[in-house]
């Protein structure tokens, strides 16, 4: 009989642990499922937007579009650096960037661990002219503190009516040193491809070496390139310094565009690698138009996104020599995504990938042959460039900035020449025999 309790007593305690077992695990199971439900978490979201409606001390003055705009930018902001919601007006500024023309500083502007970290400054606008780099942090506008801000909000901030002022804090972080600088919006128009005047002469030197300057990755870039080389070849172009430093990149298609001229027919240029697809872009051209003439790709800390699928692919390919320093790393792609009232979704879909396959995202392309520069030297070439910003200097002010040489194209320069001469001399041998 006491057996028989005892028994009975163990099976129950078994079926309760059972039941609470098996209670748990439900509930931990509806609880995960719930993490990714839809509908669950889409009325959790509609309960919340409704009670600050309600309760907010302020909402009363809160539209539904505004809770949810700032939801949108908060959640697509938590995703990386280069993805963010747009609204209409920050969309349409998108679209201005990529046409060639819009107002503002001319800096071009990413998030880097946190901060609001300048790409390239534009030359020919008024970042340049201040002196601003690559690498340049900026902490505060207007005295407002940006840190921890959306870009697209900092950026809206930078931006104005032409000839309205703005005051931005900026920090160097390779010496810590902070400034201010007071400047003026403009209109930012950009030639996307330039010679060494900033014009679009493309004179050659003494020795048969043409230059060109790509500025920016626009939907005009490739065009202008092809002219810019068409020119050079009927003076007889004996190799090429391709400038892409401080180019912030722009358009993909237009990447591909540029390498194709200095490629076979076929040849692969990059691949972009996402979550579902895997897409390769092969040149498309009638091979390479320079035939084998010899190329130096210049490129800095200011090269990213597109310069760097060109500098990749042309050093993959063996196709140029790259000169200069150590690129960005900004090697992701971000597709638009139109929405119905006008905003948008720029979204990171893929990383790109060199003919090899190394990844250009964090990692930046490193020359063949490295010529760092310091900050001064870096600040009076982008001075330089920039004609119009030597005329306000005093005389001898600006007769420093127009004595500064350029280490890097004259290293480029040098490399092409040996080159000439080796080609030369292989010729000659040739011959001989």
């Amino acid at each position: 009989m006491k057996r028989r309790f005892v028994f009975g007593l163990v099976v129950v305690a078994l079926l309760l642990n059972l039941a609470v077992g098996a209670k748990i695990y439900l509930s931990a199971a509806q609880t995960g499922s719930d993490k990714d439900n839809r509908r669950a978490n889409f009325e959790l979201f509609d309960e919340a937007v409704q009670k600050i409606r309600d309760e907010y001390v302020d909402g009363k003055n809160l539209t539904y579009q505004q809770l949810v705009y700032a939801a949108l930018k908060g959640a697509v902001g938590k995703l990386d650096p280069h993805s963010e919601f747009l609204d209409a007006d920050e969309f349409q500024q998108l679209q201005d960037d990529t046409e060639g023309q819009f107002g503002g500083l001319g800096l071009v502007v990413a998030m880097r661990n946190g901060r609001v970290t300048v790409i390239s400054p534009i030359e020919d606008t008024p970042g340049a002219r201040a002196g601003i780099l690559s690498g340049d942090c900026i902490t505060q506008v207007e005295g407002q503190n940006v840190a921890g801000q959306p870009l697209a909000d900092v950026v809206k901030l930078l931006r104005g009516d032409p000839g309205s002022s703005v005051t931005i804090t900026v920090e160097r972080p390779a010496t810590g040193a902070k400034k201010n600088y007071t400047l003026q919006r403009a209109v930012i128009q950009m030639d996307m491809v330039k010679d060494i005047h900033g014009q679009k002469q493309f004179p050659l030197d003494e020795n048969g070496i043409g230059y060109v300057r790509i500025t920016q990755f626009g939907e005009n870039t490739a065009d202008e390139l092809e002219a810019a080389l068409a020119r050079l070849k009927r003076q007889g172009m004996k190799g090429l310094v391709l400038d892409l430093r401080w180019n912030p990149g722009g358009l993909l298609d237009q990447a591909v565009a540029v390498c194709q001229k200095f490629l076979p027919r076929g040849q692969l240029v990059v691949s972009t690698e996402g979550r579902r697809v895997v897409e390769k872009y092969f040149a498309e051209g009638s091979g390479d138009e320079l035939k084998n003439i010899p190329v130096v790709v210049l490129v800095n800390l200011g090269s990213a996104s597109a310069a760097e699928i060109v500098t990749g692919c042309l050093q993959d390919l063996h196709r140029a020599v790259i000169l200069g320093e150590k690129t960005f790393g900004k090697g992701s792609v971000q597709t638009i995504f139109p929405l119905d009232d006008g905003s948008a979704l720029k979204l990171t879909v893929a990383k790109y990938y060199t003919p090899s396959h190394k990844v250009i995202h964090e990692h930046g392309i490193t020359p063949d042959v490295l010529v760092p520069l310091t900050d001064a030297e870096e600040a009076a070439l982008l001075l330089k460039r920039d004609p119009d910003s030597l005329v306000g200097l005093p005389p001898p002010t600006r007769g420093q900035f127009s004595a500064v040489h350029d280490a890097q194209l004259e290293r480029a320069e040098d490399l092409l020449r040996g080159l000439l001469i080796y080609d030369q001399l292989s010729e000659r041998r040739s011959r001989r025999k």
